[in-house]
């Protein structure tokens, strides 16, 4: 019996968390949840109460929200290289979280329709969405990847919002950001977990079609 299960829906950030796995190569157990009244249930509620996925156990621990599963596998599977060396920790952790932070709220906000007048821009953390763009556009125009040349958890996390964003035009076209998106989509875990979640959404399309 694996000790890691993986509680995910393949339309949802559940694909950031099956790319991580799948570049640890750890195995595991997937258990997809719905939608509706299964993601509510007793039964999903009691592994996260905020009935939504992604969600890990490993070893009998819950761990939720993308960035700290990220962070997490990569600690747990060391041998996978995925975690920083101490001289990569301060970019590690400061990307990882301005991903999780800033990054992500502002591009909701924008999404929402929604950005905070001049005057109001200190209230809500990180400014504007034309300075977050900015700023991790300036980051990338220097580095490979988020701690330089090396691969890491932290690109997981960051690079599925950059990759995202180019995909659904919620990131502008930027050259930093294409050139990294292009450097992560040829790495082969990268490749493996967008297979197995397009084939279940084609899958699930599929079903809904049979069901009409």
């Amino acid at each position: 019996m694996t000790s890691l299960i993986f509680y995910t829906n393949p339309m949802s950030r559940g694909q950031i968390a099956r790319w991580m796995i799948e570049e640890t190569g750890a195995a595991y157990e997937q258990r997809i949840v719905e939608y509706g009244p299964e993601m509510k249930s007793a039964e999903y509620l009691a592994v996260n109460p905020m009935g939504k996925v992604p969600a890990i156990v490993h070893d009998g621990k819950v761990v939720t929200e993308g960035a700290a599963i990220c962070a997490y596998l990569a600690d747990a599977f060391p041998d996978a290289g995925l975690a920083p060396t101490p001289h990569e920790r301060a970019d590690y952790y400061r990307w990882l979280f301005f991903g999780a932070g800033p990054l992500e709220q502002a591009v909701t906000n924008r999404s929402m329709g929604w950005e905070a007048d001049s005057d109001r821009q200190a209230m809500v953390g990180y400014g504007s969405f034309d300075l977050v763009v900015d700023t991790l556009a300036g980051w990338l125009a220097d580095h490979d990847y988020i701690c330089g040349e090396r691969f890491t958890a932290a690109d997981v996390y960051v690079g599925a919002q950059v990759d995202w964003g180019l995909l659904f035009s919620t990131l502008p076209e930027r050259a930093e950001f294409s050139a990294y998106a292009e450097r992560l989509r040829s790495r082969p875990a990268y490749i493996r977990a967008k297979a197995i979640d397009n084939d279940l959404i084609a899958a699930a399309k599929a079903a809904q079609g049979s069901d009409a």
